[in-house]
């Protein structure tokens, strides 16, 4: 088939190289021509493991091409819509200014018959609007179908994703949507063939599915990072207590790991989104769960600086801090709402001198926060630190060797923020260690009274409410329905 993807970022690069490796013949328009440009010498604007491979694949069987015009698009028998959606500046719904005007842009060029194939995350309703755009083209074939996508596994997501999801006009089963099932069925006809589950709904649902999908994984994170914070106040190790928890299979383990919480482009909006549909929808108990969500997630930035300045005897000022990670997460270079950067900002706005390293995300970071000193080198880095933060967890941090990293550093200080490292093998080699929720910093040879001074730790982190929790986590308790900072 020929297809067309409109919007080349994250998802849309991935898609069309995708779709182009398939089989189908495949044009990516986006409107900057310097990432068409790129994309066209088959390299990827940023980091994604695999898709540099893809790209290439597609551009040596000139299966695919990129442009900035959109008449490129006007034989196409698909096109999908795979533009960003973010956060409006001006409050927590979705920005869908460049959806509906990749839409109007498309509109002159769209062939009798063709689909035209969302599949940026959206509030319900968006698939009305654009309906009326093309209003006047009845031949036109309209559908949803929401992208589940990682950073950092976007391609093993698209070569064999969890599920297939269609939207389409009246739902599964009705003679409205059957030709749109039909033009996707095409699409994935690989996909379906080797067993990928497909699911077919009206477009209401097609368009709650992904934000569904990421409130309930919001949910799981910032439920074990409240677990977490209880076991630093009583001594328990979360680390166990997510263990357990997920050998239950109605539980189960994914997304039940206690750290620094989630960031990126699309998770803190999207759940953000989310709460102003159901706001819109007069559906308050929705709104006050994901404003409790969202503030556990963002407390959970500022728990990492007040364990940092625990370790360093209550002094910030002046400390020399390094922190390894500056992407929201590993195998991206993707800054956008990251944690690791958050607590960088928190910590030099306190006094601290700080070095961030990251094996792909400097040149994304350096210009935007120029009050931070950045360091390709993790060797470099760690010289003369006197704490360290892993704050993302990427493979080379994890598997860091402690006595070299020791050799380097002043001080053998470490906060695990995301509670990856061999803490035993740190201990043994000189370093205090402390995770988040894994008890107070325990020094080489001292074990048995850990859990009292996790639970004096606990205690001695500011003043706490009698229900348990710290006065922050009260007031988003005792308001949940308020706006949380969003730093």
């Amino acid at each position: 088939m020929k297809i067309s993807v409109i919007g080349c970022g994250y998802l849309g690069a991935v898609h069309a190289a995708t779709l182009a490796s398939m089989g189908h013949t495949v044009v990516g328009i986006d409107v900057d021509s310097s990432k068409v440009e790129q994309l066209n010498k088959a390299v990827a604007p940023f980091h994604e493991p695999g898709l540099d491979e893809l790209l290439k694949d597609g551009r040596t069987t000139g299966r695919l091409v990129f442009t900035s015009d959109f008449s490129a698009a006007a034989d196409a028998q698909v096109h999908f819509l795979c533009v960003g959606t973010p956060q409006s500046k001006t409050s927590d719904t979705a920005d869908l200014s460049y959806l509906m005007g990749a839409t109007k842009s498309l509109l002159p060029h769209l062939a009798k018959g063709a689909a035209v194939v969302g599949k940026s995350t959206v509030p319900v309703g968006t698939v009305e609007t654009l309906r009326s755009i093309l209003a006047r083209r009845a031949d036109v074939l309209l559908g949803w179908n929401p992208e589940f996508l990682r950073q950092g596994t976007a391609v093993k997501d698209s070569l064999v994703p969890d599920r297939l999801v269609y939207g389409v006009p009246g739902g599964k089963g009705t003679a409205a949507g059957a030709p749109v099932t039909a033009v996707l069925d095409a699409v994935y006809e690989p996909l379906i063939c080797a067993g990928i589950p497909r699911l077919v709904c009206n477009f209401a649902t097609a368009e709650l599915i992904k934000s569904a999908s990421n409130a309930f994984l919001a949910t799981k994170v910032s439920f074990i990072n409240a677990m977490a914070e209880l076991c630093d106040a009583s001594g328990a190790d979360v680390s166990e207590l997510s263990e357990a928890m997920g050998l239950d299979p109605r539980i189960g383990n994914r997304y039940l790991h206690a750290g620094l919480g989630f960031g990126g482009g699309c998770l803190p909006k999207d759940i953000r989104s989310f709460r102003a549909q159901a706001r819109e929808l007069s559906v308050p108990s929705v709104d006050e769960w994901m404003a409790l969500v969202d503030s556990v997630n963002l407390d959970q930035r500022s728990r990492a600086v007040e364990v940092a300045r625990e370790m360093c005897r209550g002094f910030l000022s002046g400390r020399t801090v390094t922190i390894l990670g500056a992407a929201f997460k590993p195998d991206t270079d993707d800054i956008r709402d990251s944690p690791a950067l958050d607590v960088a900002q928190q910590l030099a706005s306190a006094g601290a001198h700080v070095t961030v390293t990251d094996p792909k995300a400097i040149n994304n970071a350096w210009i935007r926060y120029p009050q931070i000193r950045f360091e390709a080198s993790t060797k470099r880095a760690l010289e003369g630190a006197e704490l360290v933060l892993l704050l993302t967890e990427w493979d080379e941090y994890v598997s860091l060797s402690p006595s070299v990293a020791g050799a380097l550093v002043r001080r053998r200080m470490v906060l695990d923020a995301r509670n990856v490292l061999d803490a035993e093998a740190w201990r043994s080699a000189g370093w205090t260690v402390r995770g988040l929720g894994t008890g107070a910093s325990v020094v080489a040879g001292e074990r048995g009274d850990a859990g009292v001074r996790a639970a004096a730790s606990g205690r001695a982190g500011g003043k706490k409410h009698a229900s348990g929790l710290s006065p922050g986590r009260w007031r988003a308790a005792c308001n949940v329905g308020g706006t949380p900072s969003h730093r």
